[in-house]
């Protein structure tokens, strides 16, 4: 009886283009001097969000070369949305540093608009009126 091989196919990934989606040593470096709040700071607010803002642009390059790369696309939602916490976080503590790395970084702003009001809401609203109305 013979057996059925199954082969999967691999894919071969020179280690230059693994290395690719990463930030360099050097350039992290640059941007941890640059953001950092004190002498020893690498982990701060400004510069976790300075990285994130960085490694967002090389997969944004990537991205646009390859359109097909899902797994890549996913990565970058994460750090999106990583980003996008610690923004808020930052806003909320530290208004002023926050206005400042805003503009170095040429971010947009978090705007916190009010929800629109849900329709039943709106509807309780209208009745609350109407039975006003009547008692006068």
């Amino acid at each position: 009886m013979g057996f059925l091989v199954f082969k999967f196919f691999s894919f071969y990934v020179p280690m230059c283009e693994q290395s690719e989606h990463m930030l360099d040593k050097k350039i992290k470096d640059k941007i941890i001097k640059k953001f950092q709040t004190h002498k020893d700071d690498t982990g701060s607010s400004e510069v976790q969000i300075a990285i994130l803002t960085e490694e967002i642009k090389e997969l944004i390059k990537h991205l646009k070369t390859h359109k097909h790369d899902f797994s890549s696309r996913r990565g970058l939602l994460k750090k999106v949305a990583e980003r996008r916490k610690l923004l808020k976080y930052l806003e909320r503590e530290n208004p002023k540093n926050y206005e400042t790395l805003t503009k170095k970084l040429k971010i947009k702003k978090i705007t916190r608009e009010e929800p629109a009001p849900r329709k039943h809401s709106i509807l309780k609203e209208e009745e609350d009126k109407v039975e006003t109305e009547k008692k006068k």
